[in-house]
């Protein structure tokens, strides 16, 4: 990204969407506009959306301002007012450009076949003879000249007012030559016939350039709509209208009027229109666009909902706390929309070469002309301009501006689809150098609440029994395992009954009298320390604590009546996740403030080999610090917030969350599902998108690198071939749509690929 450091007030961020981008100078040019507005911190013109990311202070200037300066220079804003939705605007405005050039299109196409057949008839026969008259070809190919090709002459005109050259002026200077030359040697036929041969009319040429890039950019722009689909299917998540309760009555309003704290109704079937929390009544919510969980939520009053979900059985009222732009799904798809507008650090060698790239091709165009003029086998002149034509419409701006742009934006769209969401192209780009992922242990690769794993009955108890008793006992304590240990008893429907004479004994455990029964649960010096021999369950203890449980003894009336083990609990899936990122090349390392014999007990479980433990939040940062020095480069695991320093500090910062986080801000990547096999993903997407990219800019450069030399005649002397004017136009074409066609292959990627 293009970047002028200032001080002062802290910048905002605005996007704006252009019309009339169609090549890499036309990117850097409306990039340099926008720099040139004071108050303009950065500036970024993706090609792929046709949008401008840009950073400016507001004390400075306005939005206006910046509009103003992209239609100073020669390109359309499209502008939204309040009641329209951005992206409804803008896919009506791309159906339009799609509908008029597929109309100029099919005309031109007619003409140009016209032109054609005329142009042959001397080498075909079969052809009527009145086609062959120069004259006729002259009024056949005018229309298609001036008329579909109105678009090339606007563009070069507004690149030359501001001192530069874009595609536009290739083909406007292409195709204007051999227009002319044709016009020429049909009014003056004597002027160039005694120079040779009498003259042939190139009328074919210039019709059919015109007619092959106006199909290449109709195959373009509904190639570049479909990579906009990921943003099309989240916003088509979001309802149009609501149901709001006005006093006793329910009306429906479009979902854009509901305000903060408006009452909503939610039938059965129906989407949630905003993020809000329910107050009557309940449902099951299919919530799996946020979480990925298939099975239905159960909700009641008192429960938070999301917008956009579906609501699967019953109906309740709502009462809507964020809309608009702060709902999660707003969130989203601004967060998908600005890494899809971002530029990833690959693409700074296209826009580089974009700078000089066009007048180095009229350069070239203009010495080659002058060669097989100067130098040339007769008619010289005429061979001279269509090696020129050639030369000129066969250089293609276009894909090499659309090789980063198309990948990125189908890129982060995918991952998208699949949960993960990607800040910008340069985390995309990032991701797929990592060598090492850490991973924070409690609440990432553990569920990061406590739960009983284990209940080991002594002789005269079962399992529901001592539960009981530990639950009733523990009803009273705070402490974080005495929540476990309760609610475990729930899950297995048994009620805990009150207990007397509690009393909480620091560091041991607690004390009290269930039923008229003196009972204990805590660590064995509790007991031990009551005259109560546990040394029977020692055994068993430290099997327990050597797989990273805690212990929990249990005695009622002076016995030992037996043992509870507590844990956190792995995630499912965590030890298949770190599985897939070992299998693509990784190191996986656990960081973590737990006790060592903890830790490693869940690295065990887990299937990792190495774990820094007892760490404070400076000493992760310091670790991570360490392994960079090291040459490695880092991806941090964590939940967003607690873990922010490390976050900070890794090359690229994996946030796990859900979409309502707003951890999503601060992280290079989230994981919006909480999924751990997102990590492999985003890391796999990564390595499948700069492959893309390279794949996209090799061929963007061999196409010209070997195009323009083909096309000024390098191969003529040695085996007597130049290219046709009409071959390159449409290879020319063909380049453009390869491009955008190979990125969206991505559209196909499926994880562990």
């Amino acid at each position: 990204m293009n970047e002028t450091k200032r001080t002062g007030p802290a910048p905002v961020k605005a996007e704006i969407a252009i019309q009339g981008l169609h090549c890499a100078s036309c990117v850097r040019r409306a990039e340099t506009a926008l720099l040139g507005v004071p108050g303009v911190v950065s500036a970024s013109v993706n090609l792929a959306t046709n949008r401008a990311t840009v950073e400016y202070l507001t004390g400075r200037v306005r939005r206006a301002g910046l509009e103003a300066a992209i239609e100073a220079a020669g390109y359309g804003v499209v502008r939204v007012s309040e009641e329209e939705d951005e992206e409804d605007v803008e896919a009506r405005q791309r159906d339009r450009d799609i509908r008029r050039l597929r109309s100029r299109f099919f005309i031109g196409l007619a003409l140009s076949a016209m032109v054609m057949a005329g142009s042959m008839g001397r080498l075909v026969s079969g052809f009527p003879a009145f086609l062959h008259n120069p004259f006729l070809l002259w009024a056949l190919a005018t229309p298609v000249q001036f008329w579909i090709g109105a678009r090339f002459y606007r563009g070069a005109w507004s690149a030359l007012r501001h001192r530069a050259a874009d595609m536009n002026t290739l083909v406007a200077v292409g195709t204007t030559a051999a227009y002319a030359y044709s016009a020429a040697a049909t009014l003056a036929p004597g002027l160039f016939a005694r120079g040779g041969p009498a003259p042939h009319v190139y009328f074919d040429t210039s019709a059919v350039i015109i007619t092959l890039i106006l199909l290449g950019r109709l195959l373009e722009a509904r190639a570049k709509g479909r990579a906009s689909d990921a943003i099309r299917a989240l916003i088509g998540l979001q309802p149009k209208t609501a149901r709001v309760l006005r006093g006793p009555n329910e009306i429906e309003i479009p979902v854009r009027e509901v305000a903060v704290g408006d009452v909503l109704v939610v039938r059965p079937g129906e989407r949630v229109p905003v993020d809000g929390v329910i107050v009557r009544g309940g449902s099951a919510v299919d919530e799996s666009m946020i979480t990925g969980e298939s099975m239905p939520a159960a909700k009641t009053a008192g429960d938070p909902v999301i917008g956009a979900t579906l609501n699967k059985t019953g109906g309740f009222e709502m009462r809507a706390t964020r809309v608009g732009r702060d709902t999660a799904l707003a969130q989203i798809v601004r967060l998908v929309r600005e890494a899809q507008g971002s530029k990833a650090p690959i693409q700074r060698l296209a826009d580089a070469i974009a700078g000089v790239f066009v007048p180095v091709v009229l350069s070239i165009a203009v010495l080659t002309f002058a060669a097989w003029w100067a130098f040339g086998p007769r008619p010289s002149l005429t061979m001279a301009l269509l090696n020129f034509v050639a030369v000129l419409i066969i250089a293609c701006p276009c894909a090499l501006g659309l090789a980063t742009p198309t990948a990125i934006m189908v890129g982060t769209g995918k991952g998208a689809e699949l949960g993960i969401l990607i800040k910008n192209g340069a985390s995309l780009e990032t991701a797929h150098k990592i060598t090492t992922v850490v991973f924070d242990k409690t609440g990432t690769l553990t569920k990061g609440a406590p739960e009983v794993t284990d209940v080991w009955p002594a002789e005269g108890w079962d399992e529901a029994g001592l539960l009981a008793v530990a639950a009733s006992a523990e009803r009273l304590s705070e402490h974080p395992l005495a929540g476990a240990v309760l609610e475990a008893a729930r899950s297995r429907g048994l009620a805990p009954v009150s207990a007397a004479d509690f009393s909480a004994v620091a560091g041991r455990g607690v004390a009290a009298s269930v039923g008229g029964r003196s009972v204990l649960i805590g660590n064995r010096a509790l007991l031990e320390e009551r005259g109560i021999d546990a040394s029977a369950w020692a055994a068993r203890a430290g099997i327990l604590a050597g797989e990273g449980k805690t212990p929990i003894y249990a005695a009622v009336d002076g016995r030992a009546a037996g043992l509870l083990a507590i844990a956190d609990p792995l995630k499912e899936g965590a030890k298949a996740a770190v599985r897939k990122l070992q299998g693509l090349g990784l190191d996986v390392i656990i960081l973590t403030g737990d006790h060592r014999g903890t830790a490693e007990a869940v690295a065990r479980a887990a299937g990792v080999e190495r774990v820094l433990a007892e760490l404070l939040p400076a000493d992760k940062t310091a670790e991570i610090r360490r392994l960079q020095a090291e040459g490695r480069r880092v991806a941090m695991v964590g939940d967003g917030i607690n873990d922010a320093p490390a976050l900070a500090q890794a090359d690229i910062g994996i946030a796990i969350g859900t979409g309502t986080d707003v951890a999503m801000d601060a992280a290079d990547i989230t994981l919006i599902r909480g999924d751990l096999a997102g990590v492999a993903r985003a890391v796999a997407l990564s390595r499948r998108t700069m492959r893309t990219i390279k794949q996209n800019l090799f061929w963007a450069f061999i196409y010209n690198v070997v195009g323009i030399p083909v096309a000024a005649g390098a191969l003529y002397p040695f085996f007597g071939i130049l290219l046709n004017p009409m071959l390159a136009s449409a290879a020319m074409a063909f380049s453009s749509v390869s491009v955008v066609s190979n990125s969206l292959r991505l559209k196909r990627f499926r994880p562990g690929e």
